[in-house]
Parts: C-alpha cells; structure tokens; sequence
C-alpha cells in the first residue's frame, strides 16, 4: 500500500507541469487585450505634451483613445497633427460647431483617423508621389519636391506643408507638425449636406386644413412672400389676444438682428412730439397707456405700418372728463386715430382731390374715417366733429407717419347716439307746456278763474 501511494505522489506533479507546458504553448504570441498598458514614451503621450494639444483634445472627445491605443500596439503610426493656432483661429467655427455636435460623433472620429497612418514615415521616406491609406481607410498623398528659394525639400501631405518635419520622434512613432487641417472628402459630403439642410429628415410644422365657408373646399396655401414685403395677415389678427399670429418680423436696419425695432420708433415719435410743441396732452396719454405703446411697437416690429392722426393740445382740452373717465376710453379714442396704413401730407391730399372722399381703416374695428377735401387742406370726419390738417408731417420715417389735427374725432354712429340723448331730453318740455294748456283750457271752461289772472296779453302762463 505504501509502495502505490508512493507512486501516485511521485507522478501527480509530473502531470501537473505537462498541463502547464501544454497549455503554455497554445497561448498567442502577442495577445489583444481589451486595456493596452501604454509606454511612458508612446507618441500617444508626447502628443498630449506638445504643440498639438487642440488635437488631443478632439482625440479624447471623440472617444478614440482606446482606438489609438491598440493601433500602437500593432503598429507603429506616423501622425500628421495641426498646430493649435490652426484649430484655434484658423477653423471655420461653423465646421468646428459640426464637429462637436454629438449627432456628428462619426465625422469627427472620420476627420481624426484621416491624420494616422499606420507605417512609420520618416521625412526622408517622402518621395515624389506616395500614396498611402490611413486609419479611416481613405488615402493621403504624400509628396516631396525642391524649394529653390530656401534650398531645402518641400513636404506636402494632401493640401497642407509640413512645416515641422519629423517634429517628434518616438519608439512606436513619428509626429509631422502641419499647417492646417486635413479634412476627409466623406466629412466634407457630410457637412455640406447637414449645411444645405438635406439631411434633417423631421416633419415641418403644419396647421390645420382650413375650409373656406363659401366654397365648403380647402383653402389652397398662400404662396411664399419674398423678404421684406408687408405681412399677409391682416393688421387685426396681429392685434387679436393671445399667441400673436402675425409672421415673424419684418427685415429691415432698425433692430439688432436686421430687423425694424418697433418699441424703439415709438419713443422717438412720443419724443419728437414733445420737442414739436402743442401735443403734450397726447404725449402724456401714449406715455401713460403703456399697454397702447407697446402694443403699437409690436406692430411695427412685425412689419405693419401706422399712420397717428394726432390732436393737438387745444383739442384734448375739449374733452370732457365723462369721455375719459369710463374704462377703456383713452384706448377706444386713440385706436380711432391710427391708421394702419403709411400714410403723408401728400399722399392723403392726392387721394382726396382725386376721389373726393376717402375712408380709412381704423385700429378700432370696424369704424372709419372719413378725409375729404377742403380749403386747400384735408378734413377728417363730418359735421361739428370734423378736423383738420393741422401740422403735416410731424414725424414720418417709413414705418409711423404722425399728422396732427386741430380736433378729436369720434365715430359716426356716437355722435348719432349723443344727439339722440339731447332730443329725448327735450322732449319732457314740450309735454309738460303741453300739460299745463290743458290746464289752462280746463280752468277757462269751467271758469274757477279769472281769464284775466290766467292769461297774459301774449297768451302764455
């Protein structure tokens, strides 16, 4: 029994290393792991401590680093990396923006992978013409040809010299230093498409079919409106509560973006009517309405125009505190004032010497006014409430024209409804004087009186 468990003892280590042999010699050669430890003096680590640091940071953002890492374990690299004023100043930031973008993540890697070629290049290995494929499977042109001015050979790879040949040289690799960045014609195609916007595949904002109640059809889509012709909408829909409907604001020199800034030209005609003299009394109303401002340089900004009938100061004097004291008063006396058109001196006194009368549209729906011809001037509205062209041309600058006018104007139909207040008033009168000849009638008849106590010489009371 000794004997066999002797031997057993004696051969079980003799097994074991046969295993270790054996399995040993089936490892490869050169293993791939997942984590490449990478030497202190790769090309890797001199690229992060150099010249090239814009580069290396597009390398770490475009997740290639562990790329990088396993094709210096392979192979040796000649990289070809831009100097940082290049990447810096010299980059279109509307390609750089590209780039960064995380929807462009491939481009970016495509655009890098393009610099790498897997061979070591040393500047004295550039020939008359090499062509040579590069980690994103695309080629470079390599070429060398004499510089007689400085005497020495001119390097080029692609578009870009070389302008530091040979700038660091390591075990696993060479790093060129050139002049600008090499762009892939695949990234190129890629951006010129995201650019001329054909390659955005989402679904246009559209409203809803709208019917025409006339016809029971579909309205068609109105055709497109060239850059800075007036909105399509009307003026009202543009005033109407809620989200604004009117289209984006008109182009023009005014505001900061090429557009015209509305808010802005409001306070310059408030403040050109206080330097012009006699509209205090309107200034002050726009001033204090400023809700009615605003609203005015929201229109104005979104390309309407205005035309400000402006009462001078002795006509906002007439008004009577019952006219501006009810809610909403001033506003519904000055939207009867502003007319959205452009309107000047000139063209308001052709209209009406040419078509007699004219109405205008007012911000107060649906009420117009009335401009005729008259002694030379123009007069807006009729009978006792009419007014004149007073001082034309206060302020005009192609988007609000002021005129001021020597009255304030009312609708027709309220003037309408204050006679009739007068009549009903003096009515009573009558019916009363009415009353008392009855009276008087009556006493005669039944004589409770003297004719001559209850009759004057002239027959009244």
């Amino acid at each position: 029994m000794d004997s066999h468990l002797y031997g057993v003892s004696t051969l079980f280590p003799l097994f074991s290393l046969f295993l270790l042999i054996t399995s040993a010699s089936a490892l490869p050669e050169k293993p791939i792991s997942s984590s490449v430890q990478i030497n202190s003096n790769s090309i890797l680590v001199a690229l992060l401590d150099s010249h090239y640091t814009e580069l290396a940071e597009l390398v770490e953002k475009a997740l290639l680093l562990q790329t990088l890492e396993q094709a210096v374990y392979n192979h040796n690299l000649t990289i070809f990396a831009p100097q940082n004023p290049a990447l810096e100043r010299d980059l279109d930031p509307e390609f750089k923006r590209f780039l960064l973008e995380p929807g462009n993540l491939k481009s970016l890697q495509s655009l890098l992978l393009f610099h790498i070629i897997p061979e070591r290049i040393h500047s004295l290995h550039f020939t008359h013409q090499n062509r040579l494929q590069c980690l994103n499977s695309e080629h470079l042109h390599l070429k060398a040809s004499s510089d007689s001015e400085n005497n020495r050979k001119k390097l080029t790879v692609d578009l870009a010299d070389v302008i530091r040949p040979d700038d660091i040289v390591r075990p696993d690799g060479i790093i060129h230093g050139i002049e600008r960045l090499l762009i892939p014609k695949s990234v190129q195609e890629d951006f010129n498409r995201r650019r001329n916007l054909q390659s955005i595949a989402a679904v246009l904002p559209e409203g809803a079919p709208e019917v025409d109640p006339r016809t029971h059809r579909l309205k068609k889509p109105a055709p497109p409106v060239p850059a800075g012709s007036p909105p399509v909408l009307p003026i009202y829909d543009a005033m109407a509560p809620g989200p604004s409907l009117a289209p984006a604001p008109a182009p023009g020199p005014g505001g900061p973006h090429g557009h015209f800034d509305g808010e802005a030209q409001v306070k310059d005609f408030i403040q050109t009517l206080l330097h012009y003299g006699g509209y205090n009394e309107l200034a002050d109303i726009l001033v204090n309405l400023t809700s009615l401002a605003t609203e005015m340089g929201k229109l104005v900004s979104e390309g309407y125009v205005l035309t400000v009938l402006a009462p001078n100061d002795e006509a906002m004097a007439k008004l009577t505190t019952d006219q501006l004291s009810e809610p909403g008063a001033p506003e519904q006396i000055m939207y009867y004032h502003l007319i959205p058109e452009y309107q000047t001196e000139e063209s308001m006194y052709n209209a009406v010497r040419r078509f007699g009368k004219v109405r205008y549209d007012t911000l107060r729906l649906p009420h117009k006014v009335v401009a005729e011809e008259a002694d030379g001037s123009v007069k807006f509205g009729q009978g006792d409430g009419a007014a004149y062209l007073f001082d034309p041309d206060i302020y005009t600058d192609g988007r609000i024209s002021v005129q001021g006018i020597d009255g304030v104007l009312f609708p027709v139909e309220e003037t309408k409804k204050v006679q009739s207040v007068k009549k009903i008033v003096a009515k009573p009168r009558r019916v009363i004087g009415y009353c008392k000849m009855q009276v008087l009638d009556s006493l005669i008849d039944n004589k409770h009186a003297p004719v001559d106590l209850l009759r004057s010489p002239k027959g009244k009371l």
